[in-house]
């Protein structure tokens, strides 16, 4: 695997005992929008408020997230009009319409769990990542 979009629900999905994943690339770049920073905080933080980790799993799982995996930010201008007609027209939020405009920029795949958005990445010829 080379370059990859990485959503923030397949990342948090290898940050909980409780979820079936596949395993950790370690073999791949993955690119993602500003928010993905954000998102996975707040999916860690929900955790902790669950009870599903404690804050000191949680940083250690953030930093041990950011360790493993080779994440590039992106911060490009422009980019939020797309997503937003996108959104529009594939029925996502803006958030997760944010992955979907970047893996179609970039012409790369998308590694995502949510079922709406991988459906939306079809219809526009964006690889899902299993």
């Amino acid at each position: 695997m080379s370059r990859y979009v990485l959503d923030a629900s397949t990342a948090l999905s290898w940050c909980f005992a409780d979820e079936e994943t596949a395993d950790l690339p370690t073999d791949g770049h993955a690119v993602v929008p500003g928010l993905w920073p954000l998102e996975l905080a707040n999916g860690l933080l929900s955790g902790e408020r669950r009870g599903r980790i404690s804050h000191s799993q949680g940083q250690r799982v953030w930093d041990a997230l950011w360790a493993a995996l080779a994440v590039e930010v992106d911060h490009s201008d422009g980019s939020f009009a797309v997503a937003w007609s996108l959104a529009r027209e594939e029925g996502l939020s803006v958030y997760d319409a944010a992955y979907l405009e970047l893996a179609m920029r970039e012409g790369v795949p998308l590694a995502t769990r949510d079922e709406k958005l991988a459906q939306a990445a079809g219809k526009r010829d964006v690889a899902v990542l299993p």
